[in-house]
């Protein structure tokens, strides 16, 4: 969908990818809320009429980083999700607060950004598989997308879903009531493919057809994964806007603690790397901090040079070997 209709007085994401070529997003919401008091099980978005400032804190570490779009903090805001809290009936508030609560980081900062109103999955299997039908599926994205745009969002952010059949449904109850862009990510987790068996060449020939702005891959099982679905979109449809919204590294236990192995100098290489695949919106996902970001910045604004680390490169969803950030293979030790 164009973004042709948003108001004439913001930047709309289309705009700014012609200004800055490259679009930072930004990091991880949830551990930065569990950091500032957000106790295990509680709903985040709760907080978004509860506690406001300390989710715009969220947002402002992550704007003084250097994203050029923050998303909001309603990842699990449709009626299936929001049920589990025994909030379904306050969707739309809670979204609406959402972008609301963005929207007033964004308008103070001192240079153009974007608010994406985070859209993620019902936690639902579609019918045959599950219960949820279609039709329901796209009733519940359509509640969220009103709350989202009635707070002020300028795009629709469909995230880290695995089966087409659902990002179809939510893209199609957005569109029945709002005019804003809308973009879509699958998460890439199960030996290169989603949960439910899609690669990175059916996403895109999908979705493509989808008339959505923009397409990618984000959270997933690890970064080699993520960038190899990404090289496939890009391959199967070299006009697509590309979105990486990766994992810092992998998930490891420390004692009772979960923590992940993506630094951000990882995490800056990653991006370097996906610019130079010709990925234009990149950002980072769980595990991710604003210290993350700031490097991240800071390598594509080309204050410092990639750093110099390890990473596995996957080829035909396979490891094959591992490099460095500039793609030279590492000697053996």
């Amino acid at each position: 969908m164009s973004d042709s209709t948003a108001s004439p007085q913001r930047h709309t994401l289309s705009s700014l990818l012609t200004e800055r070529g490259v679009l930072l997003v930004d990091g991880a919401m949830g551990t930065e809320l569990f950091r500032r008091g957000l106790g295990s099980g509680d709903p985040p978005e709760l907080w978004n009429v509860e506690e406001p400032d300390r989710v715009k804190s969220v947002h402002q570490a992550y704007a003084d980083a250097g994203s050029d779009i923050v998303l909001t903090n309603s990842f699990g805001g449709t009626h299936y999700r929001l049920a589990l809290h025994k909030l379904q009936d306050r969707v739309v508030e809670l979204n609406r607060a959402a972008a609301e609560v963005a929207r007033a980081v964004i308008d103070a900062a001192s240079r153009p950004m974007l608010v994406a109103g985070s859209m993620g999955p019902t936690g639902e299997l579609l019918e045959p598989m599950g219960s949820m039908s279609m039709a329901a599926c796209r009733a519940a994205f359509a509640e969220q997308a009103e709350g989202l745009t009635a707070g002020g969002a300028d795009i629709l952010w469909v995230e880290t879903m695995s089966h087409l059949d659902e990002v179809a449904s939510a893209v199609e109850g957005a569109r029945s009531v709002s005019d804003l862009p809308i973009t879509a990510t699958l998460s890439f987790d199960t030996a290169g493919r989603t949960m439910m068996g899609v690669s990175g060449t059916m996403a895109a020939q999908t979705l493509a057809d989808a008339g959505v702005t923009a397409i990618g891959a984000n959270c997933g099982n690890n970064l080699a994964d993520t960038e190899a679905a990404l090289a496939e979109m890009r391959a199967a449809r070299p006009d697509l806007v590309l979105i990486s919204k990766a994992n810092a590294g992998m998930p490891e236990w420390r004692g009772a603690d979960l923590h992940y192995s993506g630094s951000p100098e990882v995490m800056a290489a990653h991006a370097h790397r996906q610019r130079e695949a010709g990925v234009q919106i990149i950002g980072a996902c769980c595990g991710s901090e604003p210290d993350h970001l700031a490097m991240m910045r800071a390598v594509l604004d080309g204050e410092i040079e990639p750093p110099e680390v390890e990473f596995e490169v996957a080829v035909q969803r396979q490891v094959v070997s591992k490099r460095t950030a500039r793609g030279r293979r590492r000697p053996r030790d």
